[in-house]
């Protein structure tokens, strides 16, 4: 149900809750290209919309927090989904160790570091009654997840990728990360409310700890069980069933993948997982039917997601109740920024000495917090957490910090440590699927040195393998063939690829 302040004297029927939530998009998507104009994560900038129409600023109020919660699981699931389907495991392969040992060994260190922080600096400091070594243990695990969608968008607003592999291994880190976050959190939850972990009751001491480590172990392995059953299940199907349109292979991906999640859920594992795992096996089919418009369709529906849960969660914030926690938060997020995570990532990263201080340090600063420790937040709300509501206003604090600081300067810290490489001009296609088996394109710009022996197509003498198949004059767009008289400033559009003849 959506409520609004009376003075605004909107009667939210159907059509008017349509009319607000169009406004606000709408809204969203015009702030978001001042956000890449000056390196702002646009998630900010939604989670700060909704913020000022929520119940402090325009009076639009959520009140079912667990249908909110539901929206924004669904939310974060497409999220997954989508960056798993643009996991080229060709990429990975030389970095999933480092990937995975980020995830889970630079977790636990993370949470255990800032945990204790929590704890021995702040915990009396929280609340009338302090906060226990579980509940600063829980407020950790919250915080550990990143936010890819906010690195990868800065990034890619200013076209740019990284030196030493690190694209993959964040890739990688982050869409595993928030998986396990979510598993910590939920058996920590379970262990305070005393609901127990595998329908056991945890008790304290050394039984309970590896309660909860088998507990850890067993989400994961069947999440990703699960993930490539389904996945290979997937890659069956859709060689086999031939359907007439992207589209409708996109929708079956998405179903596919969302069953994955709720068979690992039904067994206990981790539903996140198995559908991040499962759209990894989907996504490196070599013959995936109409790729191009899939991932055009995940590109979008990702956006959506991405825009939706951020002013979901914005409309959720209560501004004015943010002062109470804001030195506790100020002092853990400089914590969790300047030691906990880094101190997680030089651990974790210990065995890999080829990868240089700079890339250890950018990946350090690249642990940015968004939509992921703020929709965890509210398990602790929903499950009457002890402190829950602090919790979640402390995360929310701590996330407005982390995208504000980090997010601002993630591209300038990478250019600082010479890490950047500035990504090429867009190929055009024209909207043509090109086989990976096919080549590569690539664009050419004719030059006077290129009519030298001649003005004609075939006067170029291209390598053998190297094919022109459109040349683009002044926006038109021309069929090649050998004897077309080209121009300086004509731009190619090469195939690079091995053929027959």
């Amino acid at each position: 149900m959506l409520t609004v302040l009376p003075a605004i004297a909107i009667h939210l029927g159907t059509g008017n809750i349509l009319l607000l939530l169009s406004v606000l998009v709408l809204a969203a998507i015009l702030i978001s290209r001042l956000g890449a104009k000056y390196g702002v994560p646009g998630m900010l900038l939604f989670l700060i919309l909704g913020m000022l129409a929520g119940p402090d600023g325009l009076g639009v109020e959520i009140g079912n927090h667990e249908l909110a919660e539901f929206l924004g699981h669904l939310g974060i699931t497409v999220i997954l989904l989508s960056g798993g389907l643009e996991t080229s495991l060709r990429e990975t392969r030389p970095v999933m160790k480092q990937g995975l040992i980020l995830s889970t060994l630079g977790l636990v260190v993370t949470v255990l570091s800032t945990g204790f922080f929590v704890y021995f600096v702040l915990g009396s400091r929280v609340g009338s009654a302090g906060v226990s070594l579980l509940g600063c243990l829980l407020i950790a695990a919250i915080l550990s997840s990143t936010d890819s969608p906010s690195v990868f968008s800065v990034l890619r607003s200013k076209r740019l990728h990284l030196r030493e592999n690190l694209d993959p291994i964040l890739e990688l880190e982050s869409g595993s990360n928030d998986p396990m976050a979510y598993s910590l959190t939920l058996i920590l939850v379970a262990v305070i409310t005393g609901s127990g972990v595998m329908g056991l009751k945890v008790s304290t001491g050394f039984v309970g700890v590896l309660m909860v480590i088998l507990s850890l172990a067993w989400q994961v392995a069947a999440g990703i069980g699960v993930g490539i059953g389904v996945g290979h299940g997937a890659r069956w199907l859709m060689r086999r069933v031939h359907l007439e349109s992207g589209p409708l292979y996109s929708i079956m991906i998405l179903t596919l993948a969302l069953l994955a999640n709720g068979l690992a859920s039904l067994i206990g594992g981790n539903g996140l997982m198995a559908l991040y795992v499962a759209a990894i096996v989907i996504g490196n089919m070599r013959d995936l039917p109409f790729k191009k418009d899939v991932g055009k369709f995940f590109e979008s529906i990702t956006w959506l997601a991405q825009l939706l849960m951020f002013l979901l969660l914005g409309l959720l914030a209560r501004p004015s109740h943010m002062p109470a926690v804001l030195w506790p938060a100020l002092l853990l997020g400089v914590f969790l920024i300047f030691v906990g995570r880094p101190l997680g990532v030089f651990i974790s990263l210990i065995p890999f000495r080829r990868l240089s201080l700079r890339a250890r340090t950018f990946i350090s600063w690249a642990g940015m917090k968004g939509a992921g420790p703020i929709l965890f937040a509210m398990c602790a709300v929903l499950n009457d957490v002890e402190g829950g509501t602090q919790i979640f206003n402390i995360v929310f604090c701590i996330a407005l910090l982390s995208l504000l600081l980090q997010g601002t300067t993630l591209v300038p810290v990478a250019r600082k440590l010479d890490l950047c490489i500035e990504d090429d001009p867009e190929v055009e296609s024209f909207g043509m699927e090109i086989p990976e088996e096919m080549g590569m394109l690539r664009d050419h710009i004719v030059s006077a040195e290129d009519l030298v022996k001649g003005p004609t197509l075939r006067d170029l003498h291209l390598p053998h393998g190297i094919r022109v198949i459109m040349v683009r004059r002044e926006g038109k767009f021309i069929v090649p063939h050998g004897s077309l008289e080209l121009k300086v400033g004509d731009n190619l559009v090469i195939l690079m690829g091995d053929t027959e003849d």
